[in-house]
């Protein structure tokens, strides 16, 4: 399964701007995208309501996963810029 590792840089976490948009992200992909925290709690991503009660912060490690697809890559690439930007 394709997977992202990665560390939350985004300024404020995950707060709601953010999660809208890893919700539509999540919910534009055929297959179902999941977020697993460190303590092992795992979301489905298509849910703004599962996803905000996580209260992600800035410096969590999250997992990013998907069933394998032509775009599976992509949306993993997508859902981590928004996580964690690049500049």
């Amino acid at each position: 399964m394709p997977v992202r590792h990665l560390v939350v840089s985004a300024h404020n976490g995950a707060h709601a701007r953010p999660v809208a948009e890893l919700v539509r992200l999540a919910q534009s992909h055929t297959a179902p995208v999941t977020l697993r925290t460190g303590d092992g709690t795992i979301v489905d991503l298509t849910s703004v309501l599962a996803v905000m009660d996580l209260g992600i912060a800035s410096g969590d490690s999250v997992v990013l996963e998907t069933a394998p697809s032509a775009t599976a890559d992509a949306v993993l690439d997508q859902l981590a810029e928004v996580l964690a930007p690049r500049g």
